[in-house]
Protein backbone atom coordinates (compact mmCIF):
# COMPACT_ATOMS: atom_id res chain seq x y z
CA UNK A 1 0.00 0.00 0.00
CA UNK A 2 1.45 3.27 -0.90
CA UNK A 3 0.31 5.88 1.46
CA UNK A 4 1.13 9.81 0.91
CA UNK A 5 1.65 12.48 3.93
CA UNK A 6 1.92 15.85 2.96
CA UNK A 7 3.34 18.50 5.77
CA UNK A 8 0.67 19.74 8.48
CA UNK A 9 -0.35 23.54 8.00
CA UNK A 10 -1.63 24.00 12.09
CA UNK A 11 -0.54 22.13 15.26
CA UNK A 12 -1.71 19.06 16.70
CA UNK A 13 -3.78 19.69 19.81
CA UNK A 14 -6.49 17.33 21.93
CA UNK A 15 -5.66 13.98 23.58
CA UNK A 16 -5.14 10.58 22.71
CA UNK A 17 -4.96 7.46 24.87
CA UNK A 18 -2.13 5.13 23.49
CA UNK A 19 -2.82 1.15 22.53
CA UNK A 20 -1.35 -1.31 25.18
CA UNK A 21 2.01 -1.84 25.53
CA UNK A 22 3.11 -4.88 22.84
CA UNK A 23 6.37 -6.32 25.42
CA UNK A 24 3.56 -6.38 28.48
CA UNK A 25 0.48 -7.82 25.60
CA UNK A 26 2.97 -10.65 24.85
CA UNK A 27 4.12 -11.76 28.22
CA UNK A 28 0.76 -11.78 29.97
CA UNK A 29 -0.82 -13.83 27.36
CA UNK A 30 2.36 -16.30 27.71
CA UNK A 31 2.63 -15.97 31.64
CA UNK A 32 -1.34 -16.60 32.43
CA UNK A 33 -0.98 -19.21 29.93
CA UNK A 34 1.87 -21.46 31.92
CA UNK A 35 -0.12 -20.40 35.36
CA UNK A 36 -2.54 -22.74 36.62
CA UNK A 37 -6.02 -20.89 36.95
CA UNK A 38 -8.09 -18.45 35.44
CA UNK A 39 -7.52 -14.66 34.50
CA UNK A 40 -8.44 -11.49 33.33
CA UNK A 41 -5.66 -9.75 30.74
CA UNK A 42 -7.48 -5.89 30.26
CA UNK A 43 -6.32 -4.07 27.67
CA UNK A 44 -4.88 -6.20 25.23
CA UNK A 45 -2.83 -5.15 22.53
CA UNK A 46 -4.49 -5.48 18.50
CA UNK A 47 -1.50 -5.49 16.72
CA UNK A 48 -1.03 -8.63 14.95
CA UNK A 49 2.41 -10.00 16.39
CA UNK A 50 0.24 -9.79 19.89
CA UNK A 51 -2.44 -12.03 18.39
CA UNK A 52 0.39 -14.42 16.88
CA UNK A 53 1.34 -15.34 20.41
CA UNK A 54 -2.42 -15.31 21.21
CA UNK A 55 -3.17 -17.85 18.67
CA UNK A 56 -0.25 -19.76 19.30
CA UNK A 57 -0.59 -20.91 22.28
CA UNK A 58 -4.66 -21.61 21.57
CA UNK A 59 -2.59 -24.39 19.47
CA UNK A 60 -0.81 -25.32 22.41
CA UNK A 61 -4.50 -26.16 24.45
CA UNK A 62 -5.12 -23.16 26.34
CA UNK A 63 -8.65 -21.91 26.38
CA UNK A 64 -8.57 -18.02 25.56
CA UNK A 65 -11.36 -16.37 25.03
CA UNK A 66 -12.20 -12.36 24.07
CA UNK A 67 -14.75 -10.84 26.02
CA UNK A 68 -14.81 -7.61 24.40
CA UNK A 69 -12.25 -6.32 21.66
CA UNK A 70 -9.13 -5.37 24.64
CA UNK A 71 -10.55 -8.26 27.31
CA UNK A 72 -9.26 -11.56 27.32
CA UNK A 73 -10.38 -14.70 29.40
CA UNK A 74 -7.53 -17.21 29.92
CA UNK A 75 -8.22 -20.58 31.86
CA UNK A 76 -5.15 -23.01 32.39
CA UNK A 77 -4.64 -26.52 33.66
CA UNK A 78 -0.66 -24.92 33.64
CA UNK A 79 0.40 -27.33 31.32
CA UNK A 80 0.83 -26.84 27.50
CA UNK A 81 -0.17 -30.04 25.15
CA UNK A 82 1.60 -30.88 22.02
CA UNK A 83 0.77 -29.09 18.95
CA UNK A 84 0.04 -31.28 15.78
CA UNK A 85 0.66 -28.60 13.30
CA UNK A 86 3.71 -26.31 13.33
CA UNK A 87 3.30 -22.82 15.46
CA UNK A 88 3.36 -19.63 13.43
CA UNK A 89 4.92 -16.76 14.88
CA UNK A 90 3.86 -14.41 12.23
CA UNK A 91 6.27 -11.11 12.05
CA UNK A 92 6.92 -11.50 15.98
CA UNK A 93 10.74 -11.95 17.05
CA UNK A 94 9.07 -11.74 20.86
CA UNK A 95 6.77 -14.70 20.30
CA UNK A 96 9.56 -17.04 18.95
CA UNK A 97 12.05 -16.10 21.21
CA UNK A 98 10.45 -15.99 24.18
CA UNK A 99 8.30 -19.44 23.69
CA UNK A 100 11.82 -21.04 22.81
CA UNK A 101 12.50 -20.86 26.47
CA UNK A 102 8.86 -22.30 27.62
CA UNK A 103 9.05 -25.34 24.62
CA UNK A 104 12.86 -26.00 25.35
CA UNK A 105 11.48 -27.61 28.96
CA UNK A 106 8.20 -29.66 27.82
CA UNK A 107 7.95 -33.28 27.54
CA UNK A 108 7.09 -33.14 24.01
CA UNK A 109 8.66 -31.24 20.46
CA UNK A 110 8.07 -28.39 18.76
CA UNK A 111 8.18 -26.19 15.46
CA UNK A 112 8.57 -22.52 15.26
CA UNK A 113 8.07 -20.82 11.75
CA UNK A 114 7.19 -17.40 11.13
CA UNK A 115 6.72 -15.55 7.93
CA UNK A 116 9.52 -13.97 5.34
CA UNK A 117 11.08 -11.35 8.14
CA UNK A 118 11.42 -13.36 10.64
CA UNK A 119 13.06 -16.50 9.35
CA UNK A 120 16.06 -13.83 8.56
CA UNK A 121 16.20 -13.00 12.19
CA UNK A 122 19.08 -14.55 14.28
CA UNK A 123 18.05 -17.22 16.62
CA UNK A 124 21.55 -18.35 17.84
CA UNK A 125 21.48 -15.58 20.55
CA UNK A 126 18.51 -18.29 22.28
CA UNK A 127 19.83 -21.31 20.69
CA UNK A 128 23.08 -21.19 22.27
CA UNK A 129 22.17 -20.67 26.54
CA UNK A 130 19.02 -22.96 26.09
CA UNK A 131 21.45 -25.39 24.71
CA UNK A 132 23.91 -25.05 27.62
CA UNK A 133 20.94 -25.43 29.55
CA UNK A 134 20.22 -29.08 28.20
CA UNK A 135 17.63 -27.96 25.40
CA UNK A 136 17.97 -29.26 21.51
CA UNK A 137 16.99 -26.88 19.50
CA UNK A 138 17.49 -27.16 15.25
CA UNK A 139 17.33 -24.29 13.11
CA UNK A 140 18.79 -23.42 9.79
CA UNK A 141 22.37 -21.73 10.20
CA UNK A 142 20.55 -20.05 13.41
CA UNK A 143 17.71 -18.83 11.90
CA UNK A 144 13.94 -20.38 11.94
CA UNK A 145 12.43 -22.63 11.20
CA UNK A 146 13.30 -23.95 14.43
CA UNK A 147 12.86 -27.46 15.98
CA UNK A 148 12.40 -27.96 19.75
CA UNK A 149 13.19 -31.20 21.23
CA UNK A 150 11.89 -30.92 24.63
CA UNK A 151 14.35 -32.11 27.75
CA UNK A 152 14.77 -31.72 31.05
CA UNK A 153 16.79 -28.48 31.92
CA UNK A 154 19.25 -27.56 34.34
CA UNK A 155 20.14 -23.98 35.25
CA UNK A 156 22.68 -22.37 34.29
CA UNK A 157 24.85 -18.99 35.10
CA UNK A 158 24.56 -16.92 31.77
CA UNK A 159 26.74 -13.45 31.36
CA UNK A 160 25.04 -12.27 27.68
CA UNK A 161 27.44 -10.14 25.62
CA UNK A 162 24.22 -8.38 24.35
CA UNK A 163 21.81 -6.35 26.61
CA UNK A 164 18.34 -8.01 25.56
CA UNK A 165 15.26 -8.65 27.23
CA UNK A 166 14.15 -11.26 24.74
CA UNK A 167 17.01 -13.14 25.42
CA UNK A 168 16.86 -12.47 28.99
CA UNK A 169 13.08 -13.60 29.29
CA UNK A 170 13.79 -16.54 27.22
CA UNK A 171 16.09 -17.99 29.55
CA UNK A 172 13.94 -16.98 32.75
CA UNK A 173 10.98 -18.58 31.11
CA UNK A 174 12.94 -21.68 30.92
CA UNK A 175 14.79 -21.52 34.36
CA UNK A 176 10.86 -21.99 35.94
CA UNK A 177 10.77 -25.05 34.73
CA UNK A 178 14.95 -25.99 34.78
CA UNK A 179 16.32 -28.21 37.69
CA UNK A 180 18.09 -24.95 40.00
CA UNK A 181 18.81 -21.78 39.81
CA UNK A 182 19.45 -19.59 36.72
CA UNK A 183 21.06 -16.62 36.35
CA UNK A 184 20.75 -14.27 33.40
CA UNK A 185 23.79 -11.12 33.46
CA UNK A 186 23.86 -8.42 31.05
CA UNK A 187 26.15 -5.73 30.45
CA UNK A 188 22.82 -2.74 30.81
CA UNK A 189 19.22 -3.28 32.43
CA UNK A 190 17.38 -4.11 29.40
CA UNK A 191 13.67 -3.90 29.52
CA UNK A 192 12.21 -5.44 32.58
CA UNK A 193 9.22 -6.30 31.64
CA UNK A 194 9.28 -10.29 32.41
CA UNK A 195 11.05 -9.45 36.13
CA UNK A 196 7.61 -7.42 37.05
CA UNK A 197 5.42 -9.76 35.87
CA UNK A 198 6.73 -12.64 37.35
CA UNK A 199 6.96 -10.59 40.77
CA UNK A 200 3.52 -10.07 40.16
CA UNK A 201 2.85 -13.55 39.93
CA UNK A 202 4.79 -14.33 42.63
CA UNK A 203 7.64 -16.46 40.84
CA UNK A 204 10.62 -17.47 43.07
CA UNK A 205 12.83 -14.44 41.56
CA UNK A 206 16.01 -12.53 42.60
CA UNK A 207 17.57 -9.22 40.72
CA UNK A 208 21.26 -7.59 41.66
CA UNK A 209 22.13 -4.88 39.45
CA UNK A 210 22.29 -6.31 36.19
CA UNK A 211 21.76 -9.94 37.15
CA UNK A 212 18.64 -11.50 37.43
CA UNK A 213 17.98 -15.07 39.01
CA UNK A 214 14.61 -17.51 38.75
CA UNK A 215 14.28 -20.17 41.08
CA UNK A 216 11.86 -23.62 39.62
CA UNK A 217 8.54 -21.49 39.66
CA UNK A 218 4.65 -22.06 39.23
CA UNK A 219 3.12 -19.00 38.58
CA UNK A 220 0.14 -17.50 40.01
CA UNK A 221 -3.03 -16.71 37.86
CA UNK A 222 -4.30 -13.43 38.46
CA UNK A 223 -5.38 -10.31 36.44
CA UNK A 224 -3.44 -7.84 34.77
CA UNK A 225 -3.83 -4.56 32.89
CA UNK A 226 -2.04 -3.70 30.49
CA UNK A 227 -0.74 0.05 30.08
CA UNK A 228 -0.05 1.98 27.28
CA UNK A 229 3.09 1.57 24.86
CA UNK A 230 5.42 4.37 25.16
CA UNK A 231 7.27 2.53 22.02
CA UNK A 232 3.84 3.96 19.88
CA UNK A 233 4.00 7.38 22.30
CA UNK A 234 7.03 7.68 20.59
CA UNK A 235 5.92 8.89 17.45
CA UNK A 236 3.26 11.57 18.89
CA UNK A 237 6.15 12.65 21.54
CA UNK A 238 8.14 13.17 18.20
CA UNK A 239 4.98 15.10 16.69
CA UNK A 240 4.05 16.67 19.00
CA UNK A 241 7.96 18.88 19.19
CA UNK A 242 8.24 19.57 15.70
CA UNK A 243 5.10 20.38 14.42
CA UNK A 244 4.26 23.88 15.13
CA UNK A 245 2.27 25.27 18.03
CA UNK A 246 1.64 21.41 19.06
CA UNK A 247 -0.07 20.95 22.60
CA UNK A 248 -1.76 17.64 23.63
CA UNK A 249 -1.46 15.18 26.06
CA UNK A 250 -1.06 10.94 25.41
CA UNK A 251 -3.16 9.50 28.71
CA UNK A 252 -2.40 5.54 30.05
CA UNK A 253 1.34 5.48 29.03
CA UNK A 254 4.08 2.82 30.30
CA UNK A 255 7.34 4.88 31.80
CA UNK A 256 9.01 2.27 33.03
CA UNK A 257 12.58 3.37 33.59
CA UNK A 258 14.10 0.70 31.27
CA UNK A 259 11.81 1.65 28.48
CA UNK A 260 12.09 5.38 28.82
CA UNK A 261 14.92 6.31 27.39
CA UNK A 262 13.42 8.40 24.83
CA UNK A 263 11.64 10.36 27.66
CA UNK A 264 14.93 11.08 28.60
CA UNK A 265 16.65 12.14 25.62
CA UNK A 266 14.24 14.29 24.75
CA UNK A 267 14.67 16.38 27.78
CA UNK A 268 18.53 16.40 27.18
CA UNK A 269 17.56 17.93 23.88
CA UNK A 270 15.34 20.65 25.48
CA UNK A 271 11.77 19.09 24.49
CA UNK A 272 8.74 19.74 26.14
CA UNK A 273 7.15 16.57 28.11
CA UNK A 274 5.78 17.16 31.28
CA UNK A 275 4.76 13.81 33.41
CA UNK A 276 1.43 13.98 34.74
CA UNK A 277 -0.58 11.48 37.42
CA UNK A 278 1.57 8.43 37.64
CA UNK A 279 0.56 5.36 38.86
CA UNK A 280 1.45 1.44 39.42
CA UNK A 281 -0.37 -0.79 37.51
CA UNK A 282 -0.04 -4.68 37.82
CA UNK A 283 3.39 -4.03 38.69
CA UNK A 284 4.19 -1.19 35.96
CA UNK A 285 4.52 2.50 36.00
CA UNK A 286 2.34 4.40 34.56
CA UNK A 287 1.80 8.14 33.70
CA UNK A 288 0.07 11.03 31.03
CA UNK A 289 2.43 12.89 28.84
CA UNK A 290 1.64 16.44 28.05
CA UNK A 291 3.99 17.22 24.90
CA UNK A 292 4.27 20.63 23.41
CA UNK A 293 6.44 22.06 20.81
CA UNK A 294 9.69 23.24 21.44
CA UNK A 295 11.38 25.59 18.20
CA UNK A 296 14.84 25.30 20.24
CA UNK A 297 16.05 21.82 20.35
CA UNK A 298 19.82 20.87 20.79
CA UNK A 299 21.91 17.76 19.55
CA UNK A 300 23.32 15.05 21.97
CA UNK A 301 24.88 11.84 22.13
CA UNK A 302 22.69 8.65 22.42
CA UNK A 303 24.90 5.70 23.37
CA UNK A 304 25.87 3.08 26.01
CA UNK A 305 23.34 2.65 28.81
CA UNK A 306 20.34 4.78 26.51
CA UNK A 307 20.01 2.30 23.95
CA UNK A 308 18.13 -1.01 25.54
CA UNK A 309 16.53 1.77 26.84
CA UNK A 310 15.02 3.40 23.39
CA UNK A 311 16.19 0.94 20.61
CA UNK A 312 13.04 0.55 18.75
CA UNK A 313 12.70 4.35 19.17
CA UNK A 314 15.84 5.42 17.39
CA UNK A 315 14.34 5.20 13.63
CA UNK A 316 11.95 8.45 14.83
CA UNK A 317 14.60 9.83 17.06
CA UNK A 318 16.46 10.21 13.74
CA UNK A 319 13.38 12.50 12.59
CA UNK A 320 13.26 14.30 15.78
CA UNK A 321 17.31 15.19 14.92
CA UNK A 322 16.45 16.41 11.58
CA UNK A 323 14.96 19.63 13.56
CA UNK A 324 17.18 20.13 16.05
CA UNK A 325 20.52 22.40 16.15
CA UNK A 326 23.68 20.70 16.02
CA UNK A 327 24.41 16.57 15.79
CA UNK A 328 22.59 13.40 17.19
CA UNK A 329 25.49 10.82 17.66
CA UNK A 330 23.92 7.50 18.01
CA UNK A 331 26.37 4.99 19.38
CA UNK A 332 26.23 1.22 20.56
CA UNK A 333 23.16 0.50 18.51
CA UNK A 334 24.51 -2.38 16.27
CA UNK A 335 21.62 -4.73 16.79
CA UNK A 336 19.51 -2.05 14.80
CA UNK A 337 21.00 -3.96 11.95
CA UNK A 338 19.24 -7.23 13.27
CA UNK A 339 15.49 -5.97 13.30
CA UNK A 340 12.54 -6.44 10.91
CA UNK A 341 15.31 -4.64 8.29
CA UNK A 342 18.89 -3.48 8.72
CA UNK A 343 17.15 -0.16 10.49
CA UNK A 344 20.62 1.97 10.41
CA UNK A 345 21.25 1.13 6.37
CA UNK A 346 17.49 1.49 5.77
CA UNK A 347 16.84 4.52 7.98
CA UNK A 348 19.91 5.86 5.89
CA UNK A 349 19.17 5.53 2.92
CA UNK A 350 15.36 6.77 3.13
CA UNK A 351 15.55 9.39 5.16
CA UNK A 352 18.52 10.98 2.52
CA UNK A 353 15.88 11.16 -0.18
CA UNK A 354 14.06 14.10 1.81
CA UNK A 355 16.94 16.06 2.51
CA UNK A 356 18.01 14.87 5.95
CA UNK A 357 21.80 14.70 6.45
CA UNK A 358 21.90 11.28 8.22
CA UNK A 359 25.09 9.54 7.95
CA UNK A 360 25.63 5.79 8.59
CA UNK A 361 28.21 4.30 10.89
CA UNK A 362 29.08 0.82 11.97
CA UNK A 363 26.97 0.57 15.44
CA UNK A 364 24.65 3.88 14.86
CA UNK A 365 24.23 7.02 12.70
CA UNK A 366 24.67 10.60 13.01
CA UNK A 367 21.84 13.77 11.86
CA UNK A 368 23.50 17.12 11.52
CA UNK A 369 20.20 19.64 11.97
CA UNK A 370 18.82 21.79 11.27
CA UNK A 371 17.31 20.94 8.33
CA UNK A 372 14.21 21.91 6.20
CA UNK A 373 12.84 18.69 4.73
CA UNK A 374 11.91 18.59 0.87
CA UNK A 375 10.28 15.75 0.58
CA UNK A 376 8.57 15.03 -3.05
CA UNK A 377 9.74 12.00 -2.70
CA UNK A 378 8.99 7.92 -2.68
CA UNK A 379 10.29 6.06 0.32
CA UNK A 380 10.60 2.29 1.22
CA UNK A 381 9.00 0.59 4.39
CA UNK A 382 11.51 -2.56 3.75
CA UNK A 383 8.12 -4.31 5.44
CA UNK A 384 9.19 -2.36 8.98
CA UNK A 385 6.79 -0.71 10.34
CA UNK A 386 8.50 1.53 12.70
CA UNK A 387 10.25 2.62 9.94
CA UNK A 388 6.91 3.46 7.85
CA UNK A 389 5.74 5.31 10.93
CA UNK A 390 8.99 6.75 11.41
CA UNK A 391 8.39 7.91 7.79
CA UNK A 392 5.08 9.62 8.34
CA UNK A 393 5.89 11.92 11.51
CA UNK A 394 8.99 13.23 9.03
CA UNK A 395 6.48 13.60 6.58
CA UNK A 396 4.43 16.32 8.86
CA UNK A 397 6.91 18.61 8.40
CA UNK A 398 7.92 18.06 4.85
CA UNK A 399 7.51 20.94 2.48
CA UNK A 400 6.22 18.88 -0.17
CA UNK A 401 4.01 15.72 0.15
CA UNK A 402 6.03 12.07 0.35
CA UNK A 403 4.46 8.67 0.07
CA UNK A 404 5.35 5.50 1.78
CA UNK A 405 5.24 1.89 0.22
CA UNK A 406 4.22 -0.85 2.40
CA UNK A 407 2.85 1.60 4.61
CA UNK A 408 -0.01 -1.75 5.52
CA UNK A 409 3.12 -3.25 7.66
CA UNK A 410 2.20 -0.32 10.53
CA UNK A 411 -0.51 -2.54 11.31
CA UNK A 412 1.57 -5.52 12.66
CA UNK A 413 2.17 -3.07 16.16
CA UNK A 414 -0.18 -0.07 15.84
CA UNK A 415 -3.36 -0.66 13.29
CA UNK A 416 -4.73 2.55 15.41
CA UNK A 417 -2.10 4.79 14.26
CA UNK A 418 -3.48 6.68 11.51
CA UNK A 419 -6.95 6.74 13.40
CA UNK A 420 -4.93 8.73 16.84
CA UNK A 421 -3.22 11.25 14.64
CA UNK A 422 -6.31 12.36 12.93
CA UNK A 423 -7.95 12.66 16.05
CA UNK A 424 -5.29 15.42 16.89
CA UNK A 425 -6.12 17.07 14.02
CA UNK A 426 -9.57 17.18 13.94
CA UNK A 427 -9.89 20.28 16.16
CA UNK A 428 -7.91 22.12 13.56
CA UNK A 429 -10.08 21.58 10.84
Amino acid sequence: MLKKVSGLKKPLKGEITIPSDKSISHRAVMFSSIAEGECIVRNFSSGADCHSTLNLFKQLGVNIDFIDDKTLKISSVGKLKKSDTPLDNGNSGTTMRLVSGILAGQNFDSVLIGDESLSKRPMKRVIEPLTLMGGEIKSVDGHAPLTIHGRSLRGITYTSKLASAQVKSCILLAGLNAEGETTFTEPYTSRDHTERLFEYLDADIKINGTSVTVKPSKLSAKDIEVVGDISSAAFFIVAGLIVKGSDFIIKNVGINPNRSGIIDVVRRMGGGVNIQNERVVAGEPCADIRVQYNDSLNGCVIEGSDIPRLIDELPVIAVLASQAEGEIIVRNAEDLRNKESDRIKCLVEELTKIGINIRETTDGFIVSGKRELNGNATLESYHDHRLAMSFYIAGLVCKNEIAINGFEWTKISFPEFEELMFKLTTLNL
